[in-house]
Parts: structure tokens; sequence; C-alpha cells
């Protein structure tokens, strides 16, 4: 029994499991804070993207996206 407790005491094979982990879960972390820090910015960059190409014809305007709603950016076709 005592030599099943020293084996079990010095069996490092879960802390590799562990680590892994731990790293996989900081990627993550790191990942939703880049992501929450640059939505704004990346939203914006593709609505500029998008009304050049809606505007384009002269006979299309463009809505941008509203991010608090979460509404996606629209191309309409003028009424004139």
């Amino acid at each position: 029994m005592l030599k099943v407790l020293r084996s079990f005491t010095q069996d490092d094979s879960g802390a590799t499991a562990i680590e892994y982990g731990l790293i996989a879960a900081l990627v993550a972390l790191v990942g939703v804070v880049a992501f929450t820090a640059l939505g704004s910015t990346i939203v914006g960059a593709f609505d500029d993207i998008a009304k050049a190409l809606c505007e384009a014809d002269g006979t299309s305007t463009y809505t941008p996206s509203d991010t608090e709603s979460g509404t996606a950016g629209s191309c309409s076709a003028s009424n004139s």
C-alpha cells in the first residue's frame, strides 16, 4: 500500500494536461479581449468598404451598422 501511495505522489502525468488546459484558457481569454477591443474598429472598416461599394454607381445610399442594437448596414436604392 505504501508503494502505491509513493507512486501516486510522484506521478506527473496529469500535470501536463493541466498545463495545456491553462494555456488554452489563456489563449481564449486573450482572443476574447482582443476581439472585444477591436470589434468596433473592424465593423467600421467593413462599413467603409460597404459604403464605397454601395455608393459607387451614385444611385444607392448606405445605412451604417449599429453595433449597439446589432443591426447590419444596408444598401438601398435612392428614390431619385
